[in-house]
């Protein structure tokens, strides 16, 4: 019976795939549009690939010279492996795979959701979900795959006893390192691309110039888009991937502690070693089903619809949890530290997991949904200025981490209550079972905002441009809840690494017990030094983004300024300030119109696409580097102070930099829609607008580079960390 679950895993990994590429296919059979349409389509597509193209370049020298590593690693130390590498190896693959899927369909699905939508709102939110869910059904499967088929090749190799699934457990952590290692260099280099031209484009193109957002006449344009698919598609991905297969691997090493208990004998102790697989595998189950159930018709809610989708595969998902815990778990056992532990307390656990992930998901979109009391007081504030602005929107992203951690604590104060760290790890897993569809929904939002660019740049009607808006509108909310989630699940996965790093430690050390004291001086130097390193890691991202954006800036000035017909068509515009297209004179809106498409957009990507490459680097060596060092000269307990202090820091500033972030993006455009203060009509042009435009170029790095990038610097630490934890 174990062995037959064993080699089932890999099966659910298949399945996943084999959705997606039926939904891959079936996207790609729908009609793109317009020459002009799928003209834009083209270029955001290739700016898209070649960033891809580049990054992978870069990254394929990074995993060659640390599996070289691995395997020198392996062969000096007893309890290591020179079969890490492969591990590693395969779990880059595997997430670079994954973003590479995803981008592609998502730059298909854009412009075919873009035509959709001329028909109706629910066949443009049909496209634009379907191409969601092959990059949230590409992810869970190469996941699923790629540890469980190597959890069935090791465990067959070295055996299914405690020594022998201790070594295969130090194996397959290498995957967990893989795919950390690309998940931070496709959030970071991902961030920097996207902030850079969208600063480009929306000081420039916007405050500047003056011309509308998502203007063919911007040449950051085309840029401004290919960021929207690099940040929120493949750095996404790679983000929840990374989280994914984890939390999954860090249950894996507690439950391996439980191998040799006599209560588990009916699963030959490996019933807590294979729960998270299986809960995995039922997740992808369950977000196959929870996908047929997002449907509208014109009229309804496209967010009530993606609703319905989750609460569907959260209803199997919790059922089916419950009968896992039953059949594999024994009804009872004491767990390391004497916690009393049944099925039923796991079944909590788990539950625990998801109530703190949909809550940390809910109060993010209050702290950042347009409409909510303290996006209205951001937009209060923006009448005196942006310096006022500034303040409301970084009061708003700090009092914003306040509920969200309360959330969390209680959360992990019920797992171990319940099932020790095996229940903190278990709560992490439950937390993720569902990243199919809740990705599937996260990669709609960028999807759906492509298409309302292609809408406003090949000059639809404005009906089409409304529909895309509303599909954009629900895309925004689901981001920011998205990015929410993904923070309260990499603080969960963070603290599951801590415990399986702890416990690989002494579990390599026979018979050394690793104490990790704030009495102990190298602890709290370590502390300060882990609680320093997010301050560090965002002022390198941040100003990376500053510097592209310089460079952005200058190319799109030196267009408007050098290129004939952009120049001439500025002109025009500024002849007719507030008049509609139509009411122009004959000559100025022929020479507007003409100024169409004449601007260098290959320029914007290439800048783009180098400043994230080159600059994403100091980052990513940062976050591999630190713990290796603190490792290998403090000790074990010095390396655990590091990644308490970077946890509980990079938490906290993972929530407050998304949060105000999010709430100046929605202030922004709460004001562009005409929300009133003190009865004057605020809109775009207006003085609140231009303030409301600085906050959220503040923000935008705050939001998409820097503290999505967190959520990464934490895991991958903790991943490093138990890497070597049998070398040091």
């Amino acid at each position: 019976m174990n062995d037959l679950l064993i080699y089932c895993i890999p099966a659910f990994g298949v399945i996943a795939l084999i959705f997606t590429f039926m939904k891959s296919s079936w996207v790609s059979k729908q009609d793109p549009g317009t020459p002009k349409m799928v003209g834009i389509a083209e270029s955001i597509q290739e700016g898209a690939m070649s960033f891809l193209r580049a990054e992978y370049k870069v990254l394929a020298i990074f995993v060659a010279c640390i599996a070289v590593l691995l395997v020198f690693g392996g062969l000096k130390s007893e309890d290591s492996s020179p079969l890490a590498a492969v591990s590693f190896v395969v779990g880059a693959f595997c997430s670079a795979l994954a973003g590479y899927i995803g981008m592609k369909v998502a730059t298909k699905a854009n412009v075919r959701t873009t035509n959709a939508a001329r028909e109706s709102l629910g066949k443009g939110l049909g496209v634009a979900f379907a191409g969601g869910s092959v990059m949230g059904m590409g992810v869970v499967g190469l996941g699923v795959l790629g540890l469980g088929g190597l959890f069935a090749i090791f465990s067959n190799t070295f055996g299914h006893d405690e020594r022998g699934i201790a070594q295969v457990m130090n194996i397959i952590a290498g995957f967990s390192f893989g795919a950390s290692s690309i998940a931070l260099f496709a959030r970071v280099g991902g961030g920097i691309y996207t902030k850079a031209a969208d600063v480009g484009a929306d000081l420039v193109g916007k405050v500047e110039a003056g011309i509308p957002e998502d203007d063919p006449r911007n040449p950051g344009v085309i840029a401004d888009n290919v960021g929207d698919n690099v940040g929120d598609v493949a750095g996404m991905g790679a983000d929840l991937f990374e989280s994914y297969v984890g939390s999954i691997i860090a249950t894996m090493v507690l439950g391996a502690a439980f191998i040799n208990m006599p209560e588990f004998a009916n699963t030959n102790g490996m019933g807590a070693v294979m729960l998270p697989l299986l809960l995995a595998g039922l997740g992808i189950i369950a977000s196959i089903i929870g996908t047929f159930f997002v449907r509208v018709k014109d009229g309804g809610s496209p967010h009530r619809a993606l609703n319905t989708g989750e609460l569907v595969a959260a209803a199997i998902l919790l059922i089916g949890t419950f009968v896992l815990c039953k059949v594999m778990l024994p009804d009872s056992w004491t767990s390391i530290g004497g916690v009393a532990i049944t099925p039923l307390k796991v079944f909590g656990a788990v539950i625990a997991g998801l109530v703190a992930g949909l809550g940390i998901g809910f109060i993010t979109e209050h702290y950042t949904g347009t409409g909510t009391g303290p996006v209205k007081s951001i937009v209060r504030q923006s009448v005196t200025g942006s310096a006022t602005n500034i303040i409301a929107g970084l009061g708003v992203g700090m009092i914003s981490t306040a509920f969200p951690i309360i959330v969390l604590s209680g959360a992990i104060l019920c797992a171990y209550e319940w099932a020790g760290l095996y229940g903190i790890a278990i709560a992490a897993v439950g937390m993720l079972s569902n990243t199919g569809i809740q990705l599937a929904v996260d990669a709609y939002g960028p999807i759906s905002d492509n298409a309302g660019g292609i809408a406003e740049m090949s000059e639809l009607p404005a009906e089409v441009r409304q529909r895309t808006d509303k599909l954009d509108a629900v895309g925004n909310t689901t981001a920011a809840i998205g990015k929410g989630f993904a923070i309260g699940s990499a603080a969960l996965t963070a603290l599951a690494l801590f415990a399986a790093f702890k416990t690989t430690y002494e579990g390599a050390h026979a018979g050394e017990v690793l104490t990790i004291e704030l009495t102990d001086p190298k602890v709290v130097a370590a502390l300060l030094v882990g609680g320093m390193l997010p301050f560090l890691f965002s002022a390198l991202s941040m100003q990376a983004v500053g510097r592209a954006a310089m460079a952005m800036i200058e190319e799109v000035r030196r267009q408007f300024r050098d290129i004939p017909a952009l120049k001439a068509g500025l002109h025009a515009m500024n002849r007719n300030p507030g008049k509609p297209l139509a009411e122009w004179d004959e000559e100025d809106r022929a020479t507007y119109e003409d100024a169409h498409g004449k601007a260098e957009y290959g320029e914007c990507v290439e800048i783009s696409t180098k400043a994230s490459i080159k600059e994403m680097v100091r980052p990513g060596l940062l976050a591999v580097a630190a713990p290796v060092a603190v490792g290998f000269i403090g000790g074990p307990a010095m390396l655990g102070g590091l990644l308490a202090g970077v946890t509980v820091t990079g938490v906290l500033m993972a929530l407050f930099q998304s949060n105000a972030g999010g709430a100046w993006d929605n202030a922004k455009k709460m004001i562009e829609e005409g929300f009133e203060v003190n009865g004057e009509t605020l809109g775009k042009g207006s003085e609140a607008h231009k303030a409301a435009v600085v906050g959220d170029t503040v923000g935008d790095p705050f939001k998409d580079t820097s503290g999505p990038s967190l959520n990464i610097l934490l895991k991958l630490m903790s991943v490093v960390a138990l890497v070597i934890a049998p070398m040091i």
